[in-house]
């Protein structure tokens, strides 16, 4: 294989990955092995190691002897990525607000129909793909490139929340919930709105978290009143 096919096939393999990884399609359980993925793409390992380490670099992938993984975060870290929520997606979502297209939102309210399913079917695998599609759908329409790749560099930190919380029925009907009033507030096309209900939503996980794990907040989250 020549140097330039060895560098395209470097990118192809990272850019494969990350889109799984974005897309929750990896999970903590499962270990990334070179070998494996260089039969994937019938390629040597080269390219496959460029790739994933990489992916290491830039926080998406942890490295060890046995392979690759999600990184195994901190309590401490996770809560310091809710702090940066905070900050940063109540504004993200309400510039998103405005560059839904129709289908996009269509394809939202399907994500939800699914989420809301699963308070009767209790089948949190799909409640876990539902997030992960109306995450998707928002964060993708942020205009903002650089305050977009910003939120999708914690990815890690959503996958460890949801794998936390997800299985607690309270968090469980309050993320169903939250998920109906996110494509409402889209909808309506108000970002105003939308910035505070994505804040809200983004405290309610951090408390379903707190409550789960038996952690203590870093600092002191303000408290928000009205529907």
């Amino acid at each position: 294989m020549s140097g330039k096919n060895k560098r395209r096939m470097k990118d192809v393999i990272y850019d494969e990955y990350l889109g799984r990884i974005r897309r929750g399609e990896i999970t903590d359980e499962d270990r990334l092995v070179d070998t494996a993925v260089a039969e994937e793409f019938n390629v040597s390992r080269m390219p496959v190691r460029d790739a994933l380490m990489r992916l290491v670099h830039e926080g998406y992938l942890a490295s060890s002897t046995r392979g690759f993984t999600l990184p195994k975060l901190e309590p401490r870290q996770i809560l310091e990525i809710f702090e940066l929520r905070r900050l940063l997606e109540p504004r993200a979502a309400a510039l998103a607000t405005y560059e839904l297209t129709e289908e996009n939102l269509a394809e939202m309210a399907r994500a939800v129909d699914r989420s809301e399913s699963t308070i009767t079917s209790g089948d949190v695998e799909m409640l876990y793909r539902a997030s992960e599609d109306i995450r998707r759908i928002w964060v993708m329409a942020v205009p903002n490139i650089s305050l977009r790749d910003t939120i999708l560099r914690y990815i890690v930190q959503i996958q460890a929340v949801r794998m936390a919380t997800l299985p607690d029925a309270q968090a469980h009907r309050v993320l169903v919930g939250f998920h109906r009033k996110m494509h409402t507030a889209f909808s309506s096309r108000r970002g105003a709105d939308v910035e505070l209900l994505i804040l809200r939503f983004v405290l309610a996980g951090e408390e379903s978290y707190h409550r789960v794990t038996n952690t203590s907040p870093l600092t002191a989250a303000p408290l928000l009143t009205g529907p």
